[in-house]
């Protein structure tokens, strides 16, 4: 399958919310990537559950929901009946990742798990056939417009070898520092999904940089 682009709509424009929405909807992207923050977490504060529900009125493609919150599983069914068709947890936030990945299951939507810069993918071992997704973080987690971090794609190349390795049917999608030069090594090195706010939303024509993404 050709490769997913989801914007990260934390980069968008809140006081034209409806406008980026717009764009997203009319333009070549896959996903909506909503990243949520606690300010526990991670150092910053974004939007909680009013936010998403009000993005999936108007959104025609899938809620790819990021919970980068402390104890993401008081609130997964919350962000489910807003509108997510994929929650997104932290390793570092859960711990009881299998239960949190069977619960996010069980409402029928894809389960993914992040990984933080510093955390090896070979944690993952034990539940790599649980998951459909696995987000590597190519920045620390809690602001946008952050330089890439170099190591991801050796770390996106050894995630590929665990998931074929075990057989697992898990996707690989990056979030953080994701432009035409950093895409493009991304997805040689096994990425399936490439996250990317303020390089999309900062553009002058950020559907023809959508476009140009998914061409990568």
């Amino acid at each position: 399958m050709s490769h997913l682009v989801a914007p990260s709509m934390l980069s968008a424009d809140f006081a034209n919310l409806q406008r980026d929405i717009e764009m997203v909807n009319n333009s070549k992207a896959d996903w909506f990537h909503l990243d949520i923050m606690d300010g526990v977490f991670v150092p910053n504060l974004s939007f909680g559950v009013p936010v998403v529900e009000a993005i999936h009125k108007h959104a025609k493609k899938p809620l790819d929901v990021h919970l980068m919150i402390v104890e993401p599983n008081k609130y997964v069914d919350a962000f489910y009946k807003a509108g997510a068709q994929l929650i997104n947890v932290h390793y570092e936030a859960c711990l009881h990742l299998h239960s949190t990945i069977q619960k996010i299951k069980s409402l029928g939507i894809m389960a993914g798990v992040t990984l933080n810069p510093h955390t090896p993918v070979s944690v993952l071992e034990e539940i790599i056939k649980d998951v459909d997704l696995v987000m590597l973080m190519s920045v620390n987690p809690g602001f946008g417009g952050q330089k890439f971090i170099e190591n991801t794609v050796d770390k996106t190349r050894r995630l590929k070898e665990l998931i074929q390795k075990s057989s697992s049917k898990a996707l690989i999608e990056i979030d953080g520092g994701v432009n035409y030069e950093t895409g493009k090594r991304l997805l040689d090195a096994g990425a399936d999904v490439l996250v990317a706010g303020s390089f999309v939303f900062g553009a002058q024509n950020p559907t023809e940089t959508i476009a140009n993404l998914k061409a990568l």
